[in-house]
């Protein structure tokens, strides 16, 4: 699953959830102008983040989708007393469109040329309105919802455009959200999903364990008291995990602190009804989810206070707590730790992956049946539901790791596509177009993300099997990397991209993501990805995708995509990073997904003889492995066999 904030390309997204309601927009915005007028606001900020800035976010924090009816994952709404705006990117373009009541919304069409940011957008305002009446632009937000870096990336463009007046100011309207009052009673609760236990077998390490450390680092830091903000966070370091509060994330809404002596989870007490004993036994106490700023200002009240905080994965009101001269910005301890998975933690993902090779086998046997045998055709919505009820009969299965993409012909080329029922995009799957199916399972043992691109066509075309061996070529060359410690994976991701850069093409997202152990799909700080600012190097533990793809938009998508794992080439590094060595220590990747590539969709005259025997090593591995878990003789087997075949050689 390519990650959000890779997405370069102009690719559409299909993702809207309701219909639009223009009826109600128009009196929507009248009242939040009446609550902007009742604080002297110029400006009112509606983005699209919880209060843990969360990837996915709850239907409750849905405000600027309430207020707009864009349903988008990425756009923030802006309103000021004559017109009301949406900044987006380019993945939204034509469902913002589809989407906005255009009597009473402009979409802002964000990184095209000539089109400003809205920081700038903001600070031009702000200068043009000191400029006619010395009076600073008065700009509200919702703190909670805000990350930390905003206040400071909306200073610097104050001041780019004045640097000797205040031109502006952001108004926290006492950490309260305009829309909510106008949303009402519609708006969804706040969601109170149980939190359970993640068994150590699966966590592999304890939270006493994982606090010491912290405390150890806290030490050395001279810090008083360390804050996590992000769900994922909160639930790594509590070995605890949770469903429906975030769709497809094992996460529960909560903050967690740790102190020398103490450590403190935030939620509504709902959530740990079924885990008491788990956090007595952790020396972990429970306070209202709200509670978390009084607590912090109450610890702040001793000189010797020092509070570790991460800025870039926190809201401004936490942060806005913590004074500059008592504040330790910088990664937190548990993001290194949940990143470089332990040995239990990698045993879960390898169990998972078997699970979803023997889901996959399923759904695929019955889908080329479908398709080749009985000439039926297939919608992708039924794509969807039938691989997740594959999943659903593995043991450990939850749910899946991320709403799936099914996108037949062009949809495919959609880079986060969701098919829905009685939309004018909904395509059928026949013989004579590709589909690109990116999935994943979450387990009680381990997560999971796998993208196959499958075509049943007799003679698919010399362009898509061109562009489908130049993908996969990308894919092993970066599959079959060997790399010394201490190397960003933005080094790896031309790798992936060289073969399709040969003949002038290339794909608008990132190779490579990090992936949780029974945690969220999308995780950091590592990934492999043409952005060099990412200096964050791969280590041994850490799981990533590996998932180059091509996309022409109206036509194919292309995308082959497995999970891999990191570790030491020698050994005995593996046993003992420490063990000494004669000269730099070399990292590969291991293979985590089990899953079949289409054979007959590649042209053997660009592979090498050495990419060639990747591909049979590959499927003798996949059926090494999975094929015991598969009935003889069973449609799942005899698919499997025959796609683990030995490629023949031309």
């Amino acid at each position: 699953l390519s990650t959000n904030n890779d997405i370069e390309t102009s690719s559409l997204s299909s993702t809207m959830t309701a219909e639009p309601s223009f009826d109600a927009a128009g009196p929507k915005l009248v009242a939040l102008r009446q609550a902007m007028d009742e604080l002297e606001l110029d400006i009112y900020l509606v983005p699209s983040d919880d209060p843990h800035l969360s990837e996915y976010t709850p239907d409750a924090y849905k405000r600027r989708a309430y207020l707009t009816d864009f349903y988008g994952s990425a756009g923030t709404a802006v309103v000021t007393r004559e017109e009301a705006l949406l900044w987006t990117d380019s993945r939204y373009f034509n469902e913002a469109t589809l989407s906005l009541d255009t009597n009473h919304w402009k979409l802002v069409r964000q990184g095209q040329p000539k089109v400003p940011t809205m920081t700038k957008w903001l600070a031009e305002q702000a200068a043009k309105r000191y400029e006619s009446t010395e009076k600073p632009l008065r700009i509200g937000i919702d703190p909670f919802v805000h990350a930390a870096s905003f206040s400071k990336e909306l200073k610097d463009a104050f001041r780019q455009e004045n640097d000797q007046a205040t031109i502006g100011e952001l108004v926290t309207c006492n950490n309260a959200n305009l829309v909510d009052p106008i949303w009402g009673a519609d708006r969804p609760a706040i969601p109170t999903s149980p939190f359970r236990v993640h068994p150590l077998e699966y966590a592999g390490t304890s939270v006493s364990e994982k606090v010491a450390l912290i405390r150890s680092q806290m030490r050395e830091k001279k810090a008083t008291l360390a804050v996590f903000s992000t769900l994922d966070d909160v639930a790594y370091l509590l070995n605890m995990r949770a469903m429906g509060d975030v769709e497809t994330c094992p996460v529960g809404i909560a903050y967690a602190t740790v102190g020398l002596e103490q450590m403190t989870l935030y939620c509504d007490s709902k959530k740990v009804t079924a885990v008491q004993q788990h956090l007595q036994d952790a020396n972990c106490t429970v306070q209202p989810y709200d509670a978390i700023i009084d607590d912090m200002e109450d610890h702040l009240q001793c000189e010797t206070s020092k509070v570790w905080i991460d800025k870039s994965r926190a809201n401004l009101a936490i942060v806005s707590v913590i004074p500059d001269k008592v504040c330790l910005n910088a990664q937190n301890a548990v993001t290194p730790m949940k990143a470089c998975k332990n040995a239990a933690e990698l045993q879960g993902m390898r169990q998972a992956h078997l699970a979803d090779g023997v889901a996959m086998a399923e759904f695929m046997a019955w889908l080329q049946h479908e398709i080749v045998v009985e000439g039926n055709t297939v919608s992708e919505v039924e794509i969807d539901l039938k691989l997740t009820a594959c999943r659903a009969k593995q043991p450990g299965f939850l749910e899946v790791s991320f709403p799936t993409i099914a996108g037949v012909g062009a949809n495919g080329a959609i880079i986060h596509y969701r098919a829905q029922e009685g939309t004018e995009l909904l395509k059928y799957l026949d013989r004579e177009q590709p589909v690109l199916i990116d999935s994943g399972g979450q387990y009680t043992y381990g997560t999971t993300d796998v993208t196959r691109t499958w075509h049943f066509s007799e003679t698919p075309s010399l362009e898509f099997k061109n562009y489908y061996t130049r993908v996969l070529k990308g894919h092993i060359g970066v599959d079959t990397m060997v790399y010394p410690e201490n190397t960003p994976g933005f080094v790896l991701d031309v790798f992936a991209r060289k073969s399709l850069w040969d003949v002038g093409a290339d794909y608008g997202h990132g190779t490579g993501h990090g992936v949780g152990a029974a945690l969220n799909v999308h995780e950091g700080p590592m990934g492999i990805a043409p952005r060099w600012t990412n200096t964050e190097v791969l280590k041994k533990g850490m799981v990533i995708s590996n998932e180059p793809g091509y996309y022409e938009d109206g036509n194919f998508g292309i995308r082959i995509e497995n999970l891999l794992e990191i570790s030491y080439v020698k050994s005995e590094h593996n046993d003992d990073a420490d063990a000494p060595s004669k000269g730099k220590k070399f990292l590969k990747f291991d293979k985590l997904t089990m899953i079949p590539i289409q054979k007959n969709l590649i042209d053997q005259s660009l592979m090498t003889p050495e990419e060639l025997d990747w591909l049979d090593a590959y499927h003798q591995e996949v059926l090494e492995k999975v094929g015991p878990l598969l009935k003889e003789d069973s449609p799942a087997m005899v698919w499997m066999q025959a796609s683990c075949e030995p490629i023949g050689r031309q």
